[in-house]
């Protein structure tokens, strides 16, 4: 493996090891080398290394319901779950958040109850009785969202009016039609399809248990006349609102007649079937593999029907067994897996880290993730790209219709960091992806080409806001840098359009908004590296204010940290606690803009290594990154592994001047 990768820059060096005491450095070496080499010793045989992927008590609930709906209970672990539930209940507000130490949260709360009461929990015992009080005071279970509201009509438990309308001749739309499935993203299109067979059949939920949660609502649902709101408060929204009111009776009365309805409930089918992947199910996300279930389920499938058979063993596959590994948690069930950006990530800070052996474990990782490329597939992303060809790698073990942008760049970035040579047609192929995956105003989404349909964001379904993957700072960012580690210049076209698309989305304070990671903090400092990557002047007055945004953000304990809230633009100044994976990205970024000497870094790094830490990782209860902004959070339990053993190291090497290696933009 070499370190020397062509089209990089390193910050200039003015320091050196004298300019930092002796002290520091030697806890540096002790931390990195402890940290490193237990990241090392989690990579696996086959070379991928994985951690756990943990969101919030939606998941575990949902996969209650997917047992309660079947009438096909599980005991044992489904104790579990409910004993998850109630740890992560808030003894602060009596409901459950979105993220660690967050607010209140509806919907999550009332599906929580709701999964409790299901196994056995007692309406009058303490927890519920405070849960319930709680919802109560927030506008009761009639406020929660559309996909909680689907769970609550499936159970019978609200009409389905109280949902959208959304009639499954959505799937028989053409592309020129201004609402179709191609319009969505990959997600949403995943889990829309087999929700759209489960509304047209209205199925009744088995629910063995008879659990009902009518104490939840303030007004009883039958006496409800409007359910529906405009997400958004615009036109478009109030638009959507008239024609639900048309769409309503319809659905009930003459769609259900058509010929069409069969015909569009095959269409459905068709779309989901070849994209079960197998074990790793559809879409590799939870909620559209539980909805695919139930949707087969209702059709009338045996359950020793192929394609449902494996559908239950791809959920299955998202438990997580603690009682088997430490036995101090219950199991609980993840939103999805991420061995390819785990692995990736984790190999990069090795690289960093240098410790013996480090060379071997990333050559392992590079020829696992080698074999992952997709390659042969062309999946939805060929709809506005038909020509070009396949070349990126999935988040998950396997997902090959729905590649990620962003996992692409990095895997690129690692394997040309490992050996551009001996990885060339895999590079090669991943750079003509990438290149070709770029959207018309010069940024990457995650998964598609110009989905930036805004005005679908307006349908009374799309509540949550997260209907679209339009492009973003931090996806662009990984781009960027990943074509300049390849050598493609600040001139080159695509290049360009990049730079500009991320000078055009820079915040009034100087900073960039992280879609999928918190955030400001994660923005900026993905942006700040490509643009050191690429060759951008980084005393140019606009990454200047970016690094001044960086240092007012600077804690007082010398860490970075921002809270959940900040995706809601009236508290995007909040943190709670200053974390060593945020901590890592803001000394990352720092560094690349030419701040290695400046005495906020060392206050930074000091605050990494006297953080809590056991083996690889550190103690990091909060969530640093989200699905969906406001709705869906997650904890990737690595980037407290593998993110402070990387800035620890980028700080050594960078001030030990070591002028063979060029750092990687990242």
């Amino acid at each position: 493996m070499t370190l020397t990768t062509p089209g990089h820059r390193s910050s200039e060096n003015k320091g050196g090891p004298a300019s930092v005491d002796a002290d520091l450095f030697s806890r540096i070496d002790q931390t990195v080398t402890e940290a490193a080499e237990a990241l090392a010793a989690l990579q696996q045989d086959d070379g991928h290394i994985l951690f756990e992927l943990e969101a919030d008590a939606t998941i575990p609930a949902e996969y209650i319901f997917l047992n309660h709906f079947l009438g096909d209970l599980e005991p044992e672990l489904e104790a579990e779950l409910g004993e998850y539930l109630r740890l992560t209940q808030s003894e602060k507000h009596g409901g459950w958040p979105l993220y660690y130490d967050g607010d209140f949260n509806i919907s999550a709360s009332v599906k929580a109850y709701f999964a409790l009461k299901l196994i056995g929990d007692a309406p009058d015992a303490p927890h519920m009785a405070r849960a319930r009080e709680a919802i109560l005071a927030h506008g009761g279970a009639e406020t929660s969202n559309v996909f909680t509201r689907y769970i609550l009509a499936l159970f019978g438990e609200v009409p389905w009016h109280a949902i959208p309308a959304m009639p499954i001749e959505l799937m028989l739309m053409p592309r020129w039609f201004p609402v179709n499935m191609w319009k969505f993203s990959y997600w949403s299109r995943t889990v829309i399809a087999p929700l759209l067979i489960l509304a047209s059949l209205r199925p009744r939920a088995a629910n063995p248990n008879r659990g009902s949660v009518q104490e939840l609502f303030r007004t009883p649902p039958e006496k409800i006349k409007t359910w529906l709101t405009n997400p958004t408060g615009s036109a478009w929204g109030e638009f959507f609102l008239k024609l639900d009111k048309l769409l309503q009776p319809a659905e009930r009365h003459v769609f259900p007649r058509l010929f069409t309805r069969k015909r569009a409930i095959n269409a459905a089918v068709d779309f989901i079937t070849p994209r079960l992947n197998g074990e790793d199910g559809l879409g590799a996300i939870f909620p559209a593999m539980a909805f695919t279930i139930m949707s087969f389920h209702s059709l009338g499938y045996p359950k020793d029907h192929p394609d449902l058979a494996i559908a239950r063993r791809s959920v299955r596959k998202l438990i997580v067994d603690h009682r088997d590994k430490r036995g101090d948690r219950p199991r609980y069930v993840q939103p999805c897996v991420s061995p390819v950006w785990d692995t990736a990530l984790a190999a990069h800070a090795l690289a960093e880290a240098r410790i013996p052996d480090a060379d071997a474990k990333i050559n392992k990782a590079c020829e696992w993730l080698v074999d992952r490329q997709i390659t042969d597939v062309k999946g939805d992303w060929a709809i506005n790209a038909p020509d070009l060809a396949p070349g990126g790698w999935a988040f998950q073990f396997r997902n090959d219709y729905y590649p990620d942008v962003d996992d692409t760049a990095v895997v690129g970035m690692l394997l040309h960091r490992a050996d551009p040579v001996a990885h060339k047609e895999a590079i090669d192929k991943a750079l003509a992806w990438i290149e070709g995956m770029q959207s018309s105003n010069g940024g990457w989404g995650a998964f598609d080409i110009d989905n930036n349909a805004d005005f679908l964001n307006s349908i009374p379904f799309a509540d949550h806001g997260a209907l679209l993957d339009p492009p973003t700072a931090d996806v662009t960012a990984r781009c960027l840098s990943f074509l300049a580690q390849a050598g493609y210049s600040r001139e080159h076209p695509v290049v360009r359009r990049g730079i500009d698309y991320l000078k055009a989305e820079q915040e009034e304070d100087g900073s960039w908004f992280g879609r999928w990671g918190t955030n400001y903090v994660y923005g900026t400092w993905s942006v700040l590296c490509a643009l050191n990557a690429v060759g951008e002047d980084m005393q140019a007055p606009y990454i200047r204010k970016a690094v001044n945004w960086l240092l007012t953000r600077q804690r007082e304990d010398g860490g970075w940290g921002e809270d959940g809230a900040t995706y809601w633009q009236e508290r995007r100044a909040e943190a709670k606690e200053s974390t060593a994976s945020q901590t890592a990205w803001a000394l990352l970024a720092l560094m690349a803009a030419g701040e290695v000497d400046n005495p906020a870094v060392a206050r930074g790094i000091r605050h990494i290594l006297d953080s809590p830490r056991e083996g690889a990782n550190w103690k990091e209860p909060w969530y640093t990154a989200v699905g969906f902004p406001r709705v869906f959070y997650l904890r990737y339990h690595g980037y407290s592994s593998y993110f402070p053993v990387w800035a620890l190291s980028r700080f050594r090497n960078l001030k030990r001047g070591n002028s063979k290696q060029v750092l990687w933009g990242m």
